[in-house]
Formats: C-alpha cells, structure tokens, sequence
C-alpha cells in the first residue's frame, strides 16, 4: 500500500492519524500478551521450572515497559477513562496488600500491575480508533495457538491428557483448556469483523479462522464458545443497519445455526456436556460450591471494603473462576465498583458511538469479557481479558486530526526592467 493509498483509506474511515504506528509499538503489544500467558497449567513435553516460566513472563512485562518508554520517551499519552478507572484500581489492591494477609507475593503482584498499567499508558498515545491493535492482538494470539498446534502435532498424548478429560491443553508452554478457547474464540470473531469490514481478504481470513475454530472445539470450552457467539451476534447486530455485508453474514448464520441444531443436536449436546451429569453441570463444575464457601466466610470491615489482596486468584485452594467474586476477594468492595465502572463505561462509550467496524469490535471485546468474567477470573488483574478490554478502548478512542498541511507559498515573479525603470521615473 503506498503513502497515498494509505492517506485516502484514512480520510474516507475517518481514522485521521498524526503518523504511523511504530513497528515497536506491536513488539511490545507482544511482550504483554506473553506476560499474560500464565506459569501453571498442564504438563508439558519438555518440563519447564515454574520459576524460569515466571522469570520469562516477568522479564517480558520489564522489556515491553522499558520498550514503550524508550518509544514515547516525551511520555505523551492520550486521557482515557478506561486507564484511570484501572489506576485508581491499584489503590485498594496496594492498600489490601500491604497488610501482608496474602504474603509477600501480593506486593509483588501489585508491582506487576502497576508495570502492566503505566506500559498500557505509555501505548495510549496510537490509540486512535483504528484496528492497528486489533491486528497485533490476532497476530500475536495466533502465533500463541501455533505453539498449541505444535504440541499438538509432537505429541498428541501430552497435548490431550486424561488429566483434562482428553481437552486439548498446551504441551509446549503449560496453557489450559480455558486459556486456549478464550484465544482461540477471540480471534475468531475478530477476524470475522474485519473480513466484513473488508479490512482482510478471506483467504487470510481462513488461516486464521478454521484453525482456531478447531483448536477451540478440541478444548471443549463452553465460555469461550458461548462468548464468541454471543459477541458476534451483539457486534454484527450493531451493523445490520449500515452494512449489506453484515446483513448477509446474518442470515447465513442463521440458516447454518439452524441446520446444525436439527442435523447435529445430539453431537453438539454431548460436546457441550462433556460427559457430566447433569447435576455436575447445573453446579458449574463445582464452581458453585466454591462461591457459596467464599461468600460464607467471616471478613472485617476492611476486608469488606479493601479485600485480601492480591492472591492466586484462588479460595480454600481451589479456583474462584469468576472475575467478580475474585476481585471481592482480593480487592473488596472498591475494587468490584471500580472493575463495575470499567465494564460500564466501556459499554456506554461503545453504545454512544456511530456504526462502524471499531464500534462493533470492541462490542465483541467487551460482550466477551462480559460473558467470561461470569466462569473465569481475571477483570482485577494483569490479564488477556484486560488486554481485551485494552483493545476495546483504543477501537473507542477518537481519532486524532491530522495537522493542517502549511499553505504552498506564492513564488514572486520577478518585474522586467523596463518596468522598474519606470517606477523609478
């Protein structure tokens, strides 16, 4: 695409930029998601040291802060609720923390969360409503669902243990089962809005798409695969109106939605139920038991309001595995209001803003996490869902204008002679 192409596709998007996004700028967008990726999970090919994996991911966090500074060293950044809501989230979490009730590591998290926040300030400065995050974020989750698919192909064995109920899991980096649905379906719907947005052709599209939609069946994931559906219906609704393209889209995934449910009822029931009874799955997995303990247990005033700090995101040691009674636990009733504005104001802005793909991307962004925090943890905490809701903020972000290019000048025309002689008469 040559400079002038590229001018007339943002004057006629009406994404105006000051200048190109720096090639760095996806590096470090990379170097967060890498943080995110976790250190416990199953087992995998060659064991790795949870102190060398946690080494890696903090060493990423430290590479993708110090690169975003050394990028943006006049430390402009553009004001964003998005970013407040999630600094002023650093205060209870610091305040609950410092009691120790959770160890040393809860200090140690509150550092990390504020290293990921102030990188994710330092980016501000390109979020300009366009999908030049949107495209890091597939780039980079793609690259990270190749690693499953290696192990995959390596050994199939360990990359679908009996451990997990035969679900796929990552046997080259420890990734559950949740971890890979929750990218998988990410991406998938993201490169569904851009191919209706015209802003990818569909035999890119299809690399990316039919892998991970099979990766996110081998997980047997049902979050993630009702996020994504849920969030493609809310984000191509909101184009129905202005889109032909997404009009069309519609009616085939209907027609296709509704053949599947008469031809493949039963295979799609079992997939859904994963061999559980029926009681099993009414309880969530056991999830229920685990909230009605957390929510059961004696806490202080302080504990009300600030929380434990910030921990495993665990109870009784076992998973919370939901965002909202996690970040009351850890961070109390501030930080689920905070966590509250977050979401709200995301969904708010999103609502408030024309049709458009940017709009309808972070629709889905938000609609996901929205849909996730219900069965995993994650909205407290330096996590792939904040990084979502991260994307989602920049697609909301009002383009820049462009400053006015400066008037040619004039040239002077030089008088002839005999002209002059008379001006001097």
């Amino acid at each position: 695409m040559t400079s002038r192409q590229m001018t007339t596709d943002q004057v006629t998007t009406g994404q105006v930029t000051t200048g190109q996004t720096p090639k760095i700028v996806g590096a470090v967008w990379g170097l967060l998601i890498l943080n995110t990726l976790g250190s416990a999970g199953a087992k995998t090919i060659v064991p790795l040291p949870r102190s060398l994996i946690q080494m890696v991911t903090m060493g990423a966090l430290v590479a993708a802060f110090a690169l975003a500074l050394a990028v943006n060293l006049r430390l402009r950044i553009r004001a964003s609720a998005f970013l407040l809501l999630l600094t002023l989230l650093l205060v209870p979490s610091v305040i609950s923390s410092a009691g120790l009730e959770s160890g040393f590591g809860a200090l140690f998290r509150c550092a990390r969360l504020a290293l990921f926040v102030g990188t994710l300030w330092l980016l501000s400065r390109w979020w300009d409503g366009g999908p030049t995050f949107v495209r890091h974020h597939i780039r980079m989750y793609f690259v990270v669902l190749g690693s499953v698919a290696a192990g995959l192909v390596i050994s199939p064995g360990a990359a679908m243990p009996e451990l997990y109920g035969g679900r796929l899991v990552g046997a080259l980096w420890p990734l559950t089962p949740p971890q890979i649905g929750q990218y998988a379906a990410v991406i998938t719907g993201l490169t569904v809005l851009l191919v209706m947005g015209r802003r990818t052709d569909r035999r890119s599209a299809a690399v990316v798409i039919v892998p991970a939609v099979v990766l996110l069946a081998l997980t047997h994931t049902r979050t993630a695969t009702v996020g994504l559906l849920v969030g493609l219906v809310l984000a191509i609704g909101s184009l129905i109106l202005t889109s032909a393209a997404a009009r069309r889209f519609f009616v085939w995934a209907v027609v296709c939605a509704v053949v599947a449910a008469v031809g493949f009822g039963s295979a799609l029931q079992a997939w859904f139920l994963r061999g559980q009874s029926q009681e099993y799955f009414t309880s969530l997995t056991g999830r229920a038991k685990v909230w009605d303990a957390l929510l059961a247990a004696p806490r202080t005033t302080s504990e009300r309001l600030f929380g434990a700090g910030l921990g495993d995101k665990s109870f009784g040691g076992l998973p919370i595995d939901n965002s909202w009674l996690a970040v009351y636990h850890e961070q109390g009733l501030t930080g689920v209001t905070l966590v509250a504005g977050i979401v709200l104001v995301l969904g708010a802005v999103a609502l408030l803003r024309p049709p458009s793909l940017s709009r309808a991307c972070a629709i889905f962004l938000i609609s996901y996490c929205g849909i996730a925090s219900y069965t995993e943890a994650g909205l407290g905490d330096a996590s792939p869902y904040l990084l979502h809701l991260a994307v989602a903020a920049s697609l909301l972000a009002t383009p820049v204008p462009a400053p006015p290019l400066p008037a040619p000048e004039t040239p002077r025309r030089r008088a002839p002679r005999w002209a002059r002689r008379t001006e001097v008469v």
